[in-house]
Order: structure tokens, then sequence, then C-alpha cells
């Protein structure tokens, strides 16, 4: 049977409306993306780490509830979970604050079982920054030699202030490992800042990856192949302050249009555009279910894509 293994930040974020908390959600999209595809009885497994706080158990409990495997979170004692404040401002933009304590080792997570065509989800500030990142890579070059389907976002949480040529080979190296990648505007612009999508696929990623889509701000997905063809998919929906369930939504829907199709590691990139073009309107589709303030599937729908997959 072939699973899913989702790798990024377990993270509790908390809404302030004129100095008031209004709702605490478990942030991230790897989190809420893994969450969306354990809601459709699909085996998705959670790499991660969080304290062994009442903050992780929020986040450890959230996503056992939505059926996903969390033997693979490390729950260290020594700090604290990260946390996120975000004020909104009512008009649109939000500021945000960060806390949390990590322990001196880092990500000392078990590792699951990967098998040849398992798809692994990965991305974030895990897969840039240290001291977690070696201990991620070595994890996403393990599937890769397993030979697993490889998506990564490149996107990382918004306003965090460094250098971004710093991380850059890190970004390379992600780059070159995967088979798809999933960005959004404001993510192309923290990485490549200034530059189109057109300019960045071409300049950039293609070199590594020849499949990338890239979502813009009004929900329309470019899908960029191989000679840098753009081919424009319309938007399904309409553009949201629920991002965050969105953003979750198309990573689950594509991972979902991948295992209806039986995609794999060997055609993986000579898809048809028949095929992409299902992937694609599946995944906006499930997304625009997700832009809501739980960030998921009703029970309902989830069962009816569940149904739509052989396993």
């Amino acid at each position: 049977m072939r699973k899913i293994i989702a790798i990024g930040e377990s993270v509790l974020d908390t809404v302030f409306k004129d100095s008031q908390p209004v709702r605490s959600f478990v942030g991230g999209r790897i989190a809420n993306a893994a969450a969306i595809l354990g809601s459709m009885g699909l085996p998705v497994a959670m790499v991660s780490e969080c304290c062994a706080d009442r903050v992780g158990d929020i986040i450890i409990d959230y996503l056992t509830r939505h059926r996903v495997d969390v033997n693979s979170i490390d729950r260290y004692t020594e700090g604290s979970t990260a946390m996120s404040a975000i004020f909104s401002d009512g008009m649109g933009k939000d500021t945000m604050v960060n806390y949390g304590v990590y322990p001196s080792q880092r990500f000392d997570v078990v590792w699951p079982r990967i098998d040849e065509d398992d798809i692994v989800l990965f991305g974030s500030l895990y897969a840039i920054t240290e001291p977690q990142r070696a201990g991620l890579f070595e994890l996403i070059n393990y599937a890769v030699e397993r030979k697993a389907i490889i998506i990564y976002l490149p996107g990382f949480q918004h306003g965090i202030n460094f250098h971004i040529a710093h991380v850059m080979p890190a970004i390379l190296e992600n780059l070159e490992v995967s088979d798809l990648v999933i960005a959004h505007e404001r993510d192309l612009r923290d990485v490549y800042p200034g530059e189109t999508a057109q300019q960045a696929y071409s300049d950039h990623v293609e070199f590594y990856c020849d499949n990338y889509l890239h979502i813009n701000p009004d929900l329309t997905v470019i899908r960029f192949d191989k000679g840098g063809k753009a081919l424009p998919h319309p938007a399904i929906g309409i553009p949201t302050r629920h991002m965050l369930g969105w953003q979750a939504g198309f990573a689950a829907g594509v991972i979902h249009g991948m295992l209806k199709n039986e995609v794999t590691r060997a055609n993986v990139h000579q898809l048809s555009r028949a095929v992409w073009l299902d992937i694609v309107t599946g995944a906006q589709a499930i997304a625009s279910c997700c832009a809501n303030p739980d960030n998921g599937l009703d029970p309902s729908l989830a069962a009816r894509y569940a149904a739509e997959i052989k396993l």
C-alpha cells in the first residue's frame, strides 16, 4: 500500500484581533495537508518535533483525530512547543511574533518506513536552516534512494528576517532531489525577489526540477514543464483570507490526484496534459473546500474523495 510522508514544522497559531485572542489552530501547510489527507483515510505519517507539553499535546491530538500517524514526531522534553501569535489589523495585513524553545539536539525523529512510489511532502523553514535541516535532508536522501516521489514546498513563514543568500544552497539541494515543486507567488518573492514565475522557473527551477506548479494571488495556477512551457489553469473559487487552509488543501489535492491517476516515480516526469489537468483542477477543488477557519475538509467530502482512490 502506498503511503504519504509529510515532513515539516509543528506549531500552534493564535490569531489576535484588538489585542484579544479569537482562535487557535495548528499551523503549517505541511501539517494541515497531512491532516486533510488523513481525513480521507489515506495512510499518512507526520515527521516533526514538538515538546511534551500541553501545546504539543494539542498538536498531537489534532493530527491523531485526523488519523495521521504521529510515531515519527519527536516529543522533546527540554524546551517548549513553537507558537505563533498573529495580530490581525482587519485590513489583510498581519504581523507575527514567534515563540518556542528547542533543545540543542534537533530533529531526533524515528524514521518512518518509506517504499517505492510512496509520496514525500517536505518544505518550510525546517528544510533550509540548521540544525534540523541536516537530519531532515538525510531522511529526504533516503526517500530518494527508496524511489519515493518527492514534493517540495519552498515557502516558509513570512516575516522571518534572514539573508536568503545564506540558505540558497539548501534551497538548490532541495530542488535537485524533487520531482515536483509547488509555490505561491508570495513564496517566490521571498526566494527570488523581483522575478516573475516564468523567470524563476527558467533561471532557477527548471535546471533541477522540471515540474513546477505556481499559485497566483487570484488562485489561478500556472503549470511549468520541461522547456519552460507555461500552462495556465483558471481559478476555482475566489481569493480568501484562509490561505493556510487553501494551500494545505492544494498540496493535499495534488497528492490525492497523483494517487488517483496512479502516478509513480517512473512516470511522474512524463505525464500527459490530460493527467496534469485532472491533478491540478482536482487540487484546486479540494483547496477551495479547505479555505475555511478549520483549514480542513467536511467529513462527507473527505469520504467522497477517499472513494476515488484505489489503495
